[in-house]
């Protein structure tokens, strides 16, 4: 049943999620902590910095990750966690691979069209709003402490306007690349706390 469920709380975000991983966040956190309680705020904080880290696409590592956890604190066993994140790894990409396929055929021809055109603007603004959802998501009390004027969210907001700051220099051999910036966050997490 709980293999049922994953493929389909799955394949619904995979439906209506435009603008790729990070826009799918907000909508996986939504379902598999607050809809359906298989995982904590904390645990998911956990899968989702799991699945940044891992090479490939955020959004199916994250659903791949969240689908396993699920299956294991079911009480299920590993190997039928690896069946969960299978379920939900392909559940999640299903939809949209068939509707891409669809969508190439059809903008080879109509790619220059207004109504075409129209479209693909106000989708580009439908995916910044889901990114800010999920990065706004993601300012808890499990990954930031208590707001106000505390160490741990002192020093964690320092790390992450540090990190900021850092991925906005300009291109060149003083820049800091995305895995460097990750490693640094870590170390200073784990030095500071």
């Amino acid at each position: 049943m709980l293999l049922f469920q994953l493929f389909w709380t799955f394949l619904k975000i995979g439906i209506f999620t435009f603008g790729g991983g990070l826009a799918m966040i907000s909508l996986i956190q939504s379902e598999v902590v607050v809809h359906h309680q298989w995982l904590t705020a904390s645990e998911f904080t956990d899968v989702l910095a799991v699945s940044q880290m891992t090479p490939g696409p955020i959004g199916i590592n994250t659903a791949t990750y969240a689908g396993y956890t699920a299956m294991v604190n079911y009480g299920y066993s590993p190997a039928l966690g690896v069946c969960g994140a299978l379920i939900c790894s392909i559940a999640v990409i299903l939809i949209p691979v068939t509707l891409m396929l669809i969508v190439c055929k059809f903008l080879q021809h109509y790619k220059d069209h207004p109504v075409v055109m129209a479209v693909i603007r106000l989708l580009r603004i439908t995916v910044v709003g889901l990114i800010a959802a999920a990065a706004l998501s993601l300012l808890s009390t499990e990954n930031f402490g208590q707001i106000g004027l505390n160490r741990r969210f002192i020093v964690c907001c320092c790390i992450f306007a540090a990190v900021f700051l850092l991925s906005l220099l300009p291109n060149g051999k003083k820049k800091p690349g995305p895995i460097a910036l990750m490693l640094i966050s870590g170390v200073a997490g784990l030095l500071l706390f």
